[in-house]
């Protein structure tokens, strides 16, 4: 089940790099390479902050392959692609759902406290996406008001939660992940934001 999610989550970023590349008009080469930093840029810094070397992508080409796969599979099928503000936006809530369970699993596997794999789970679910925006000449959407990291944050609370209720580690990752999802939905649906800290801006 870990690993299925871990593959999962590589492929919904995959899909979401080459998504706004594609809104960027880059190139293929582009392309691929903003696939390849969008699915691995938050495991690989996750992996070197637990000292865990090679990194998981290079140990195992499957991630490699996967990401090719997915990325070409966009491509092909741009064209079926209406809206794609919308599929990147759900792509990459789905990233980051899958991946805050992976980066939290990994914490536990590594005997670190709660609160620091809360925030592992958070740094490999956001960090590809911020080196993607970066690239792509975007403010990342962690630095703006949107719910996004929060989502994170409650996804790996609600993790310990269930480890305390003795709930079984497969419904943990699903439910886990669920609610990282369904919080991201909601705050865009309902456009709930952080508050401001600047006294013009409502």
């Amino acid at each position: 089940m870990f690993y299925t999610i871990d593959i999962l989550g590589t492929m919904a970023f995959a899909i979401s790099g080459v998504l706004i590349a594609m809104e960027k008009r880059m190139d293929l080469f582009g392309i691929l390479i903003i696939a390849f930093v969008t699915a691995i840029g938050g495991g690989t810094l996750r992996d070197l902050l637990i000292g865990v070397t090679p990194v998981s992508w290079m140990g195992d080409i499957t991630y490699t392959y996967v990401i090719i796969g997915s990325a070409l599979l966009a491509i092909l099928f741009k064209d079926k692609i209406y809206y794609l503000r919308t599929s990147l936006f759900l792509f990459d809530t789905i990233g980051i759902g899958l991946y805050t369970v992976v980066g939290v699993e990994k914490g536990i596997h590594a005997g670190l406290h709660p609160i620091i794999c809360i925030a592992l789970g958070m740094i490999t679910a956001s960090f590809g996406g911020v080196l993607r925006d970066t690239l792509c000449n975007e403010i990342p959407v962690i630095f703006r008001r949107e719910i996004y990291a929060t989502a994170c944050i409650l996804g790996g609370i609600t993790y310990f939660i269930l480890i305390y209720l003795g709930v079984k580690n497969d419904y943990i990752f699903m439910v886990a992940g669920a609610v990282v999802i369904l919080v991201r939905l909601l705050a865009v649906k309902l456009k709930i934001a952080l508050p401001s800290i600047y006294p013009n801006e409502n």
